[in-house]
């Protein structure tokens, strides 16, 4: 399997201003557009065709990356002249590059350590029609214990909560196609339908994973970066003996 899908059409109307001049897969983390992580990401596990649904200033996507020679993989850019929706850009990704086997698809506006290897072993492994990637669900605010009813007995900071949540990347069987809509969302028409058919699977995972929807999560996903960056350079920094 070396071949990917990215849904990079999304405006980002949450992340004004800065999506009031580029799409949202382009707005920058560490001076780097987010579509840069998700590219190396690719190719660091030998997907080498890469194909980009743009909509909304794509322009500035292939002004950027061009054809992908700076990141080893080879894009196409697929620009729609009216909004598809996600299942849309799909569906019409998947019929024009006419693929026979298993294709890797993620949205564009998120950043993720994920082990693209093991999923893809795991998808092949059961063969569904389609394989969604599910990360814990965390509490956006931090918990109280309580004992006795009423008496403290401490605090979790945003813990895991005890649900998955689709983390919006797939590894989809071309036998997907004809289930997905030509105009619309795959995650309300689609998968449902395969469910009940026990045809789509789900792969858990505990790995890095940030969808940036907001500003608040443009600045914590920054804030959490700029924190692992410094955290490395300590570690490699020198230490002195006095």
């Amino acid at each position: 399997m070396d071949r990917a899908i990215i849904i990079a059409g999304g405006k980002g109307e949450r992340l004004r201003p800065y999506t009031e001049d580029r799409p949202k897969a382009m707005i920058p983390v560490l001076g780097n557009p987010l579509l840069s992580f998700q590219l190396r990401l690719l190719s660091s596990y030998g997907f080498k065709k890469i194909a980009l649904c743009c909509g909304y200033r794509h322009e500035v996507i292939s002004e950027h990356f061009g054809d992908g020679s700076k990141f080893g993989v080879k894009i196409e850019y697929l620009v729609e002249t009216e909004p598809l929706g996600r299942g849309g850009a799909l569906r019409r990704a998947m019929e024009h590059l006419a693929y026979t086997e298993p294709v890797l698809a993620m949205n564009g506006d998120s950043l993720t350590n994920i082990n693209l290897g093991e999923l893809t072993t795991f998808h092949k492994r059961h063969d569904p029609a389609a394989t969604l990637v599910a990360v814990p669900l965390r509490s956006p605010y931090g918990i109280i214990d309580v004992k006795d009813e009423s008496v403290v007995s401490g605090f979790k900071e945003k813990p895991e909560l005890p649900f998955w949540i689709n983390a919006g990347i797939y590894v989809l069987s071309p036998r997907i196609i004809e289930a997905l809509p030509a105009k619309g969302d795959h995650e309300e028409l689609t998968f449902p339908q395969l469910a009940e058919k026990n045809q789509l699977r789900v792969y858990k995972t505990r790995a890095f994973w940030k969808t940036i929807d907001t500003v608040k999560d443009l600045t914590e996903v920054r804030s959490e970066f700029e924190q692992l960056v410094f955290g490395a350079f300590l570690q490699s920094a020198p230490v002195s003996v006095f």
